[in-house]
Parts: C-alpha cells; sequence; structure tokens
C-alpha cells in the first residue's frame, strides 16, 4: 500500500482485499467522489491480489474480470496493472459478447421470439396511421425488412459481433441485443452462471453507476445465486451518473450484506472547488469529500449574463480575461488552455452548428444515447463512409479516394469486379457513383441526408445501414447486390442500450431518422468533431474522468432548449410547476439530473473554475445560489 494514501483510502482499500478472499468472497460496493482515485484504488487492491493469490489463480485457470465502459479506459486500467492477463479488462460489450458468444442455438431461438413482437407493433401503428404517408411509407419498408431477417432466421444461423465494429449482415448482433441476451441467458441458463463464476471469481465494474441496469440486475442475481464461490465488486459514484441505462439509486439497491467501502479524500480539485461539489452534492447523499493536505486553496467564481447578450463568445472571452486577473494565471487568456464545458448537449449542438441533426434524433432512448455517444451506424455511415470520401475528392486527391472506396464500398469487392468481361470497364460506374455524389454535394448548402442516402443507395457506392434502409426510394445499387451474393445480406444497426423499461418504439425510430434526414448534410461536420472532442465546446460525457487546470462551464438554458437540464430551475430562478416530475425511466427529475451534470463539470477542475449563467433573472439566480450556500456573494460578479 501507498503510506502517502490518507487513513481512510487505506481501510477502504484494506476493507476491498478482504472482500476478494477467494475462500470468503464477499461482494462490495466502493463509493467515491470526483478526484478520489478510484482506478488507483483498482490497481492497489489488484496489486495487492496478485502478490498474495496471483500464483495459485493462475494454475487453476481463474482470472479477475475488470469491466470499465470506454476502450480507452480499459486500455488505461490494463496498462496500469502492467497488461497482466490475470486481470483481463474489457468494456461491458465486450465481456458479454464472450461469455454468450459460443450459444448460437440460443441466441437464434431468442431473437426468433422477439423479432416478431416488433413487426406486430409496427404493424398496428400501420393499421392505425394514415395510408400512403410518408411515415406509413418508411414502416412498410421497414415491415419488409424485418420480415426478410426473419425469414433469413427460418434455418440454422451462427452469429457474429464486434463492440467497436459496425456490425454489416444478417448474421451479426447489435450492441442492444448482446446486452439484453447476456442478461437473460445469466438469469436462464445455469451452465452460464457456472461458466462464468468458474472462470472469474471475482467481476470489477468501474463505472458501475453507468452501467446497463437490466445487465446489472442479472448479475445482482448472479451474486447472490452463487454467494461464497463468486463476488460482485462495484467501483463508482451516483453522482456522476450521466446515461440514463443506470440505476439512478444505486445504493439502495445495493443488498445490506454487501461491504460499502467509501474514499473521502479528494487528490484533483483544490480546496474550494472540493467545497463546491460537497454543496452541489448535499441533496443527494451524504457523502462529503476533503480536499488532500497538498491541494491549493484554488478559486471559483460565478459570472451572470443576461440570457439575451448579443455576442457570447466575446462574453466568455471577457470573463476569461477577468479569471486571468484574479488568478494571476494568464494562461486564462489562451482558449486552447481553456476547458470550456456546456451543460448539456444542446448548448454544445447550437453553439457548434449541429443543433437541427441533433435535435431530430435526440431524445431520452437508446437513439439518443447513441447520438450522444457518436457511435450510431445511421449517422457512422455519413460521418465515416460519405464525409472522407467527398473530403478527398473536394481536395483532388484520387489516390485517396480510391484507397477509401478500396477499404469501404462494395463496388470494389473482387466478387462484384468479376460480373464485368474483359472489354467492360469496371470503375465506370464507380467514377460515376463518386460523381454524381460529389456534385450533389457541391451543387447546393440546402442538400440534406436524404438527398446524399438517395445517391449512396441508387448506387450501391456503400452498404446501408438498416436504421436508413427504410428511407432509400430506389431498389438496392449493384453494391448492395454485391453484398447479398456475399451473403451478407442486411447491415445491422449498433443501436446503443436500452433501459430496462424503456422499450423504445421501431415506429418511434422510423419517424426520428425521417425527421433527421430532412436536416442539412453540412452539419456532420461539426457534429463528427463535436463527438470526437475535437470542436471548441465538451460536455459532461466527454470528460468524465478527466481533469483540467482551467474550467469554464456555460449554463445557457436558452441554448439548452429547455430539454430536461435547467440549471435555473435548479437554483430557483425558474419556477418549476412539477419539481420532481420523472423525466427519464430511473425516476430521476430533471432538476436532480442537471445538479448531477453540474458536479460532474465543475469537479473537473483542478485550481480554478468560472461559472458563466445566462438567465432573465439575474437577481434571482444570484439569491439563489447564496441561498443553496454554493458560492458567496464576493464569489459572483454581474457582466
Amino acid at each position: 500500500m501507498n503510506n502517502g494514501q490518507s487513513v481512510n483510502d487505506r481501510n477502504a482499500e484494506h476493507e476491498i482485499i478482504e472482500c476478494m478472499n477467494p475462500l470468503q468472497p464477499r461482494n462490495f460496493f466502493l463509493y467515491a467522489g470526483a478526484g478520489a482515485g478510484k482506478t488507483r484504488a483498482l490497481k492497489n487492491v489488484l496489486d495487492e491480489f496478485r502478490k498474495v493469490n496471483g500464483d495459485e489463480f493462475r494454475r487453476s485457470g481463474r482470472k479477475v474480470a475488470v469491466i470499465t465502459y470506454t476502450n480507452a479506459a480499459a486500455n488505461e486500467i490494463s496498462t496500469r496493472l502492467g497488461n497482466d492477463l490475470l486481470f483481463p479488462v474489457s468494456t461491458i460489450h465486450s465481456f458479454c459478447w464472450a461469455q454468450i458468444g459460443k450459444f448460437h442455438a440460443d441466441i437464434q431461438s431468442w431473437l426468433i421470439q422477439n423479432l416478431p413482437l416488433e413487426i406486430l407493433e409496427l404493424e398496428d401503428k400501420q393499421a392505425k396511421g394514415r395510408a400512403n404517408s410518408q411515415a406509413s411509407i418508411d414502416r412498410a419498408r421497414a415491415i419488409k425488412l424485418m420480415n426478410e431477417r426473419l425469414q433469413w432466421l427460418s434455418v440454422s444461423r451462427r452469429f457474429t459481433y464486434s463492440p467497436t465494429g459496425e456490425n454489416y449482415g444478417m448474421a451479426s448482433l447489435t450492441h442492444s441485443e448482446v446486452i439484453k441476451l447476456t442478461a437473460d441467458f445469466i438469469c436462464s441458463k445455469k451452465i452460464l452462471q457456472t461458466i462464468i463464476t468458474n472462470r472469474f471469481p471475482f467481476l470489477l465494474i468501474d463505472e458501475c453507476q453507468d452501467t446497463n441496469r437490466l445487465l446489472m440486475k442479472s448479475l445482482f442475481e448472479l451474486a447472490l445465486e452463487k454467494k461464497g464461490k463468486f463476488a460482485l465488486g462495484l467501483f463508482g459514484d451516483t453522482m456522476q451518473r450521466i446515461y440514463s441505462d443506470g440505476y439512478s439509486n444505486l445504493m439502495h439497491v445495493v443488498p445490506g450484506d454487501w461491504a460499502t467501502p467509501q474514499k473521502l479524500i479528494n487528490y484533483r480539485s483544490s480546496k474550494r472547488i472540493v467545497e463546491l461539489g460537497n454543496s452541489l452534492r448535499a441533496d443527494i447523499d451524504t457523502l462529503r469529500q476533503e480536499a488532500h493536505a497538498e491541494n491549493p486553496d484554488g478559486i471559483a467564481r460565478l459570472f451572470v449574463s443576461p440570457a439575451a447578450t448579443s455576442n457570447k463568445v466575446e462574453n466568455e472571452q471577457t470573463i476569461m480575461s477577468k479569471m486571468a486577473e484574479l488568478t494571476g494565471d494568464e494562461n486564462w487568456l489562451l482558449r486552447t488552455e481553456v476547458k470550456t464545458l456546456t451543460l448539456e448537449h444542446h448548448m454544445a449542438a447550437h453553439r457548434n452548428g449541429f443543433s437541427l441533426m441533433f435535435e431530430a434524433l435526440d431524445d431520452k432512448s437508446s437513439l439518443g444515447s447513441g447520438l450522444r455517444k457518436g457511435d450510431l451506424a445511421g449517422l457512422k455511415f455519413f460521418s465515416e463512409k460519405v464525409q472522407p470520401l467527398l473530403e478527398a475528392s473536394a481536395k483532388g486527391d484520387t489516390f485517396g479516394v480510391m484507397s477509401h472506396l478500396r477499404k469501404c464500398s462494395p463496388l470494389l469487392k473482387k466478387l462484384y469486379l468479376e460480373q464485368f468481361s474483359e472489354s467492360m470497364d469496371p470503375l465506370s460506374h464507380v467514377r460515376d457513383a463518386v460523381r454524381s455524389l460529389t456534385e450533389l454535394e457541391g451543387s447546393k448548402s440546402t442538400v440534406t441526408f436524404f438527398d446524399v442516402l438517395q445517391s449512396v443507395g441508387k448506387s450501391g457506392l456503400f452498404e446501408l445501414p438498416r436504421s436508413l434502409r427504410s428511407f432509400v426510394d430506389s431498389d438496392v445499387g449493384d453494391g448492395e447486390n454485391a453484398e447479398r451474393m456475399e451473403g451478407n445480406e442486411e447491415p445491422d444497426e449498433p443501436e446503443q442500450l436500452q433501459n430496462e423499461n424503456d422499450a423504445e418504439s421501431s415506429s418511434s425510430k422510423l419517424r426520428r431518422w425521417r425527421a433527421f434526414l430532412e436536416t442539412p448534410y453540412r452539419q456532420i461536420v461539426p457534429y463528427s468533431e463535436y463527438v470526437a472532442e475535437r470542436g471548441p465546446y465538451g460536455t459532461h460525457q466527454g470528460v468524465k474522468g478527466l481533469e483540467f487546470e482551467r474550467v469554464m462551464v456555460i449554463l445557457d438554458d436558452s441554448a439548452a432548449r429547455g430539454y430536461s437540464f435547467s440549471f435555473e430551475k435548479l437554483l430557483g430562478a425558474k419556477p418549476s410547476k412539477i419539481a420532481k416530475q420523472k423525466q427519464n425511466s430511473s425516476d430521476e427529475s430533471g432538476i436532480d439530473s442537471t445538479r448531477r451534470l453540474l458536479y460532474v463539470t465543475c469537479t473537473r477542475a483542478k485550481r480554478s473554475l468560472a461559472l458563466v449563467a445566462y438567465t432573465e433573472n439575474p437577481d434571482s439566480l444570484i439569491s439563489a445560489v447564496q441561498e443553496h450556500g454554493w458560492l458567496k456573494a464576493s464569489e459572483i460578479e454581474r457582466v
């Protein structure tokens, strides 16, 4: 153990080590706030476990599985552990597929049972809807595609899945399907329970508050069923829950016989920012942090501006200058040295120029979750297939165009090219398809995603994901036929995780995709930059777990369009008719959600923090901030 740690940290880690006794395994939930070093604790605990139990586990082929939320986090944790095979680290999707990937017959049976339910839901909407409307046409195409997949399942099949890939083909499963299949199989198949617990006597989940609750529920049942032979270890903080998939009240869901160690020291943030974080979470739970003794005093300021401020970027530059004076830190003058965060995605979409496409798809369903994460196949089709081609073509980069097509286009696959006789030019159709697409995109600024989709659908230049197939007017192009010839008949949509009680209807998805396709295609570029964290504005979702010397948090309800987040309602500056109205399937109010997002963004700061609030009621907001005890009068300034 690290002797420089606080007594609290050493006690918490010692308690976890006791829980990870192979002879007496005990479930635990390590509860720790921002900057408390959850990953450090995970490493320390597993280092100690390796010393005591490593040799025995290696001889018996047993391992300690570690699950985290992103590939980047998995790589970081694995590196810290020395890439030791004793501790396989993976994302939740990778772990799930590794457990169920050989149960092909069971997977097929599950799909055969569930796919007709989706078809029936669409058929019901179709019967009640207006005939010959665009929505009716879209539904009819979707029903046809679903029936084709169901017919494909009429004979024995084997299935594939890539946690990081696009999962094209009828045989490939979606992200959502893999999670639901795993949860179902863990509860219903004794053999899978035995396989998992024999292989992994300990299963540790990092960022457990964001882990899909359907899967978490199945793991709780597994821990109960295999008590004394298997232990589940959770690392997390419900105050930092940012996705609606997880339990909002995880502390109350964890059984009473679990160990619940806590880490109370914040190693990241200055004393003032830790105090602010404690104030923000005071109405949610009883966790109170202390700043590490070596952390600086730090500074936090609130700047209040009118909602009607005409040039907000200029206003924020002025605020950065004020922060430079207050802190004596000239790096506040450099936008590249200041991490600017918005409370929620609509604000960033508004400022970055992709609000129309974002609003069309955004909701509290799996579709909205995938939109925020940037991994919907329907969007990646445009950002990773169409746009790179257009950019290379615009530069006159012929080599780049052909390189991209060889990688992505079915029109350059061997089976397709072999159809042409020696006297025919097999690339003629490819050149025509590229020319048609580039001329369309360059013809006018009002080109929509729908226009681009029709061009690609007609030529078959790229495979179409299932989510977009229903909107293509013509029959599939030659490239799609090439895919059918290779047995890769049906692209799949890697949809995001669904809440247990948030089964999103196929009809609703069709409506949202249709609305998206009617928006300007040019918005795909700023959207792609944003989800890749290359844009000037970030959100809580992109920075959780990260830290920055200087942070500026933008609070602007007008840009957020009132989506379920409202800092003015949180502070009482704007009345809330139903303060505790449930905003999502996790039984959490919009006010509580806003508080969490504010906590996550504020606690990214190490030394100094500037909160910039745009409001129609500055007096009410300032009074409310002081009444809540978040900031003092001397820390608030009108701009």
